[in-house]
């Protein structure tokens, strides 16, 4: 599934990350690829596949160690992890978090 909701920022785009793709392979005189598995799926997709490949000590671990607040802000841990909770990001993850737990409910039911 298609994330409707892309980055903000230009460099975590498909046609950025194919650009740089070109101008390194130029650089470095031969084939190089960028692999980017998480860009086509949405945020809630992201959860469950980290669920599949660690189970919830991934989960926790991706929760409390990473981020992705357009801020840098770690020292705020929310239920869907650190960040500022206000910019573009922090609000993508936590949607993202809250229709992965809603899913998961459901299918618990």
């Amino acid at each position: 599934m298609r994330n409707r909701l892309l980055s903000a920022y230009p460099d975590g785009r498909d046609d950025t990350l194919k650009a740089l793709q070109v101008a390194l392979s130029l650089g470095m005189d031969h084939p190089l690829t960028i692999e980017t598995p998480l860009m086509w799926l949405d945020k809630a997709a992201t959860w469950q596949l980290a669920h599949e490949l660690g189970g919830e000590e991934l989960v926790q671990l991706i929760r409390e160690e990473t981020n992705s607040c357009y801020l840098g802000e770690r020292s705020k841990l929310f239920e869907w992890g650190r960040g500022c909770g206000l910019c573009p990001a922090c609000g993508l993850r936590a949607a993202g978090w809250e229709a992965w737990q809603a899913t998961r409910a459901a299918t618990a039911s």
